[in-house]
């Protein structure tokens, strides 16, 4: 990697180079929808470099298609392993935050395709079951293709697509709104928690809002998600008027496609939140405050 942290040769001059670094974002969407992880889905991708820059690829018609099944088999391997350690996890897990703006140090396909809603959703998945869904449902690769990268017949992955799609379909949340309405929404539900009016945070909240706060066991946070508006109306307000929190720096940012908030100590994420809504009201509040897993909210 250069010190810019882009490939070498992506003006197109290297042979080698040119295929990988034209894809790379691909790459590294696929591999972060699999895994949930920034860190380790940029492990993924430097591994598949190493693997591209090692084979012969004189025989290779398609390098997309090429580096696609050697990026989903790596990162299918590595999820069997983080999915051992998330069992033995401090509290609940949530996928890494990652900020999809154009400055951001990790860089996805398209910034739809990687919404926390739906990375939660995957989390429900088996390993199998979620590389065939990623591969079928958000980068549309038809059932042979996905059976090549995952070797596999044409009617497994089929069978298995249908299972994922319906598990996935029931599970989805039915959060409806716009982009506009989610900027206003949000900055007002913001502001409520900022100045610590209680009414208006429990007016801004649906019947069923639950917070989940994932801390890793780095960071105080609640252990269990939890639900109801009162509680959730007073949890953050009492985690807004902690002074090590009022001493953040904060601002809105786009946090995997969807309006959120990144607090920060001089100039470090430390903790984010996003929100999401079901219609006018927020129905879910996400908090991320383990320090370790914040690298996606870098920018370059």
């Amino acid at each position: 990697m250069s010190d810019d942290g882009g490939w070498p040769g992506q003006d197109g001059s290297d042979a080698l180079v040119a295929p990988f670094a034209r894809h790379r974002r691909l790459l590294f969407t696929v591999a972060y929808e699999m895994l949930g992880a920034a860190a380790d889905a940029e492990d993924v991708v430097q591994e598949t470099w190493l693997r591209w820059s090692a084979d012969d690829r004189d025989d290779v018609v398609d390098a997309r298609a090429y580096l696609v099944r050697i990026t989903t088999r790596l990162a299918l391997n590595r999820l069997r392993t983080l999915r051992t350690q998330r069992e033995t996890y401090v509290g609940p897990w949530l996928p890494d935050p990652l900020l999809t703006t154009p400055d951001a140090a990790f860089q996805v396909e398209r910034s739809d395709d990687v919404s926390m809603a739906m990375l939660v959703v995957l989390e429900t998945l088996s390993p199998l079951e979620r590389a065939v869904f990623v591969l079928r449902e958000v980068f549309a690769l038809d059932h042979e293709e996905v059976a090549r990268v995952l070797d596999r017949t044409p009617e497994a992955v089929r069978q298995t697509a249908h299972r994922a799609r319906e598990h996935v379909r029931s599970r989805r949340p039915r959060f409806t709104a716009s982009g506009d309405q989610q900027h206003e929404v949000v900055r007002r539900f913001m502001e409520s928690c900022a100045t610590g009016d209680l009414d208006a945070v429990v007016a801004a909240l649906a019947p069923d809002v639950a917070v989940v706060m994932d801390g890793g066991g780095r960071v105080r946070a609640a252990l269990r998600p939890v639900s109801g508006v009162e509680k959730v109306a007073r949890l953050l307000l009492g985690l807004a008027a902690k002074p090590e929190v009022r001493e953040l720096a904060s601002e809105p940012a786009e946090i995997n496609g969807a309006v959120g908030i990144v607090w920060t100590s001089g100039g470090v994420p430390v903790m984010a939140g996003t929100v999401e809504l079901d219609d006018d009201r927020v129905a879910r509040v996400l908090v991320f405050r383990n320090p370790e897993r914040l690298a996606g909210l870098r920018r370059r």
